[in-house]
């Protein structure tokens, strides 16, 4: 299995490579202390331009962007001009969303526009979907060029759009402004979003009974795999595998917790977590250790786990949770909730 791992990775670095360009726009009302409006954009799942109505002004988040806006300052002001000038636009055309079945208390719409270029075959793919207050709403299908609508409101709204020419609007920017903007973009971004770099992995466990988390930060890109061994073949069972998300910095993490209470101590040197990442040849192997752990029981202080600390606002969860709203739907659920308590 472990050689199998190592040779799907293999395959997929040989293959055709997919580029994305994916923006995130999102809108609130009824709480002053959440931006009205923000946009969001990634290219390949790494955030490049931040903006919200708070800041008033557009922020870029990478160091290949610093060097964009000196090397083509009419690319980089076509996009804050489209990310500022959205904002009116967007109001408008959602407006309809919340017509009915309105209530009190915070209600965010969001839309999430994404391009994609094989380049191998030149294919170039795409989409635009709709959120509503944690719920999908309404998603343009690029090949059947239809609306898709996810509920009775929303098929009252894909009747009324079907009429006009949002479908021809939509068709174009997928295939052609998107498009155009990401080639813009790899001029810059190439030597950075294309390299390798290595993680720091650590053990973490919150107490002796708890499961053993095997946590990787620090790497790109985020084609990587986390698995635990035990005797050098593959584990199923008693292992939990987390999803690959990014840092802050443009990197990723990602861990693998392994349940021990029912494992012997005599039996933990068979044990091993195995990161694989793309473009790399060695996998790096951290040995189940009791001595490697690091843990908030032993010493009564929090040098383990770190994220356990933060407290986060909400423009914070908003900003970071975009990346996961339409994959895992339950998230904005979850945030829907949290700031309407009763509801």
């Amino acid at each position: 299995m472990k050689k199998l791992m190592i040779l799907l990775l293999s395959c997929q670095v040989a293959s055709a490579v997919r580029y994305s360009l994916t923006f995130y726009l999102i809108l609130s009302s009824g709480d002053p202390n959440i931006p009205r409006y923000m946009a969001m954009g990634d290219l390949e799942r790494v955030r490049m331009i931040y903006y919200d109505t708070n800041i008033d002004r557009a922020e870029p988040r990478h160091d290949w962007v610093r060097k964009l806006i000196q090397g083509d300052p009419e690319l980089w002001d076509e996009i804050v001009m489209n990310a500022v000038n959205y904002y009116q636009f967007f109001k408008t055309e959602t407006d309809s969303f919340k017509r009915s079945n309105q209530t009190g208390g915070v209600h965010i719409i969001q839309q999430i526009l994404d391009c994609e270029w094989d380049d191998e075959t030149f294919e170039v793919d795409g989409y635009n979907q709709y959120g509503y207050d944690g719920e999908d709403f309404l998603a343009f299908d690029l090949k059947t060029e239809t609306w898709i609508a996810a509920n009775p409101q929303a098929k009252i709204i894909k009747q009324e759009w079907d009429k006009n020419q949002r479908l021809l609007f939509w068709k174009y920017f997928l295939t052609n402004t998107c498009l155009r903007w990401m080639k813009g973009f790899w001029i810059y971004a190439w030597g950075s979003l294309y390299r390798t770099d290595r993680p720091s992995v650590s053990l973490l466990q919150k107490t002796p009974s708890s499961p053993v988390s095997c946590h990787a930060t620090g790497f790109y890109p985020d084609r990587a795999m986390m698995f635990w061994t035990k005797d050098g073949e593959e584990l199923d069972e008693d292992v939990d595998r987390g999803e690959i998300l990014p840092n802050h910095d443009g990197t990723f993490q990602m861990r693998a917790d392994l349940k021990v209470s029912s494992i012997p101590s005599k039996d933990w040197r068979r044990y091993d977590c195995v990161f694989q990442l793309s473009g790399v040849k060695e996998d790096i192997i951290t040995k189940l250790d009791k001595a490697e752990i690091r843990t908030n029981w032993r010493n009564g202080n929090d040098d383990g786990d770190q994220s356990e600390k933060h407290t986060f606002n909400v423009p914070f969860l908003l900003d970071y949770w975009v990346f996961l709203t339409f994959t895992a739907p339950d998230n904005i659920s979850e945030l829907t909730k949290k700031l309407n308590p009763g509801t």
